[in-house]
């Protein structure tokens, strides 16, 4: 969870290339290590987004809008630094809305403190739903990462608000907080790096429990929540990434 970082201003970005012993040059990669840096593709923006407090550097790449990674270089310490991520703007009620899905192919690395997640937004920046898709904690809201949550356990883990719900023929733990806005955390009891995701369906959940009503659907945001990478540099890639809707 964090600000609503499309705002934040554009950073020079650098474009890297390079060739293997005289053969065509590899596809360019464009990135940017600003702590707000950003770039467009397509139709999609990418943010480096390092809002946290005590954040060291890291680095957002993207070949095409459907392939790039993340590298980060976060100190072992509590607090989320970064939310390198992917966006893309929906600007539809959802009702009008008939199809709201992403797919995604990662690999993710061992150790450190992150969550690889989804961030939905309404378009006034209001309400801010997040999928928790693979994650260093637990799906009972234990472990070295946490969702936002109103009540916690005597042993300090947040406690759901719902439990094994099927959304999609996904199951998620469901909690609520808030940030500064209020904020709804879905974590997949499995966790996973290979999915299609069907977004409408979460939302439509949502606001089934009364959440909220007929929002306009924002940015659709998939990234990487880090909190710490043991002071090491560690790389998320995603390869295949797809928003659809229509």
């Amino acid at each position: 969870m964090k600000t609503a970082k499309w705002l934040a201003p554009l950073a020079m970005t650098c474009a890297l290339s390079g060739a293997l012993f005289g053969a065509a040059s590899a596809q360019a990669a464009t990135c940017t290590s600003a702590q707000w840096g950003s770039f467009v593709i397509g139709s999609f923006t990418f943010y480096n987004d390092m809002w946290g407090s005590g954040a060291n550097t890291q680095t957002i790449c993207a070949n095409s809008a459907s392939s790039w990674y993340i590298t980060s270089n976060q100190p072992n310490t509590s607090g989320i630094k970064a939310y390198g991520n992917s966006s893309f703007y929906v600007g539809k009620s959802l009702s009008s809305i008939g199809t709201l899905s992403s797919t995604l192919s990662q690999s993710t690395p061992s150790g450190g403190a992150w969550d690889a997640a989804y961030d939905l937004w309404d378009s006034a920046n209001s309400v801010e739903v997040m999928i928790w898709m693979n994650y260093t904690g637990t799906a009972t809201g234990g472990g070295n990462v946490k969702p936002a949550s109103f009540n916690w356990s005597s042993s300090g883990n947040a406690v759901p608000v719902y439990t094994n719900v099927n959304i999609g023929g996904v199951t998620y733990n469901v909690y609520e907080g808030n940030v500064g806005h209020p904020v709804i955390s879905l974590l997949r009891t499995t966790k996973t790096n290979n999915a299609t995701t069907d977004l409408k369906a979460v939302l439509n959940w949502i606001k089934s429990i009364g959440y909220f009503g007929n929002i306009t659907v924002g940015q659709v945001q998939y990234g990487v929540e880090v909190t710490s990478t043991d002071s090491t540099s560690k790389t998320w890639t995603m390869s295949n990434y797809t928003v659809t809707w229509k």
